[in-house]
């Protein structure tokens, strides 16, 4: 069995000279100018495919069925001799995030319960050495990338549900059976380390990497989360991303404020400093990094037969809407099935995305958060001398940006370059909408300025 064994033991001398680099300490971070160039790239291409896929699919249940049924370890190893994705294209799967008007893809390499959709040398749990499949679906996803000019970014899980030396153990995964009752830690990390280094070796330019999991170690007291209970060698774990690619960008799903060494931050399921599902996070915590909200477009992660929440395409574009309109990007779910299709419903949903951004693209692409604070009806968003007014809602009619500063050369709809009847007073800027003049997703006003 191909278990974890330290790299020293076998890894060829320039992987072993990679995982022996003496690491210095991220504190002291510096990005380089490749890294800075492709966080603006990153701020500018505004919407990503999410990609979760994995053994897991074949149950039908989401990717956290191991933990939610708690299966054991030993029932779990069967899956993969179900999982053979014969209808998997990756440069299908490429040009429908194209189409939809995304600039890249971030994909599930390893998720919590420790499959690893990559040929690894750390481990025989994976999609080459275990699955009837045999093919590595990371270098074909990546092929298609380069093909297509899409980017490619790596999600890593930090925790691991089957890993014995993921110890001490987390909140998560203590149902499950097979795991040893002891470990060591400094082994996890040199595992992490070198399939770390596989991904950024192997695969070409890769545009990020997408850790979570961090939250499985964090101190509850049944009020609140405090302190993490281990050391997760961020240090040395953010310094070799950096070395081996300096372009990389590393982001984290810790809910909390950035940490040393981040290029981007990121936001599950909230928008950048809301809270609605109680991990979101707080204003306080909103750093000056590139930003990304992940969202479902059903209710599932991973691939999940009964899942009938699925959103409809109003819902989807005014959730890209708000997040460019909070100066973010929008990472969107897609939950593969296990022979390797997206789901058909998933597949005209993108595709009315892509339509929608095929004539408002600008109002989103390469834009920053405009100056008028985002509301419930109305978000803007800005590009040079340009700030676009999105307004989310058919009914209101009047509307107040109180205090607004800038003096206004134009301001016109969007769709017909019909003016947009205006004052600007000691109150603010008022105008109105009439609802035959509002579209039913957005209504769209650009505002010249002088």
């Amino acid at each position: 069995m191909k278990r974890y064994t330290p790299s020293f033991l076998y890894a060829p001398l320039f992987l072993l000279l990679i995982c022996s680099i003496q690491v210095s300490a991220q504190t002291d971070y510096k990005p380089s100018k490749e890294n800075l160039q492709a966080r603006e790239w990153f701020e500018n291409a505004k919407f990503g495919m999410f990609v979760h896929w994995g053994v897991y699919s074949v149950l039908g249940d989401g990717e956290w069925v191991m933990n939610n049924q708690n299966i054991s370890i030993g029932a779990y190893n069967k899956l993969p001799s179900f999982f053979n994705p014969q209808e998997f294209d990756a440069d299908q799967w490429v040009k429908l995030a194209k189409a939809a008007g995304m600039k890249y893809i971030t994909i599930t390499s390893r998720h919590h319960d420790g499959f690893s959709m990559f040929d690894t040398r750390a481990s025989d749990f994976n999609i080459v050495d275990a699955t009837p499949y045999k093919k590595d679906v990371l270098k074909h996803l990546a092929e298609a990338c380069r093909r297509e000019g899409i980017k490619l970014f790596f999600y890593y899980s930090l925790l691991d549900w089957r890993h014995d030396d993921y110890f001490p153990r987390g909140r998560t995964g203590n149902g499950i059976q097979g795991r040893a009752d002891s470990g060591e830690w400094k082994n996890y990390i040199e595992f992490m380390k070198l399939q770390l280094t596989e991904l950024l070796t192997n695969y070409g330019e890769i545009a990020g990497i997408w850790f979570d999991g961090h939250w499985d170690q964090k101190e509850w007291d049944g009020k609140k989360f405090g302190a993490v209970k281990v050391d997760w060698h961020y240090d040395e774990i953010y310094s070799l991303i950096h070395k081996l690619q300096p372009q990389c960008l590393i982001g984290n799903n810790h809910h909390l404020a950035p940490i040393a060494g981040e290029d981007f931050q990121m936001f599950e399921k909230d928008l950048p400093g809301k809270n609605t599902t109680g991990w979101g996070t707080s204003s306080d915590d909103i750093g000056s990094l590139p930003k990304e909200v992940c969202e479902t477009i059903n209710g599932s992660w991973g691939f999940n037969l009964q899942d009938k929440k699925h959103k409809s395409d109003k819902e989807l574009i005014q959730y890209l809407i708000n997040a460019a309109g909070y100066g973010s990007n929008l990472l969107l779910n897609v939950g593969p099935m296990p022979n390797g299709k997206i789901q058909e419903e998933h597949v005209k949903s993108l595709k009315s995305i892509g339509k929608w951004l095929e004539k408002y693209g600008q109002t989103i692409y390469g834009t920053r958060q405009g100056p008028v604070p985002p509301s419930l009806n109305m978000v803007s968003t800005q590009k040079n001398e340009k700030i676009y007014l999105h307004l989310l809602d058919d009914q209101t009619e009047t509307y107040l940006i109180p205090d607004f500063q800038g003096k206004i050369r134009k301001m016109s709809f969007y769709d017909s370059g019909k003016k947009v009847k205006h004052k600007v007073d000691e109150y603010g800027l008022s105008f109105k909408v009439s609802k035959e003049e509002k579209n039913k997703i957005d209504t769209i006003i650009v505002l010249e300025l002088l």
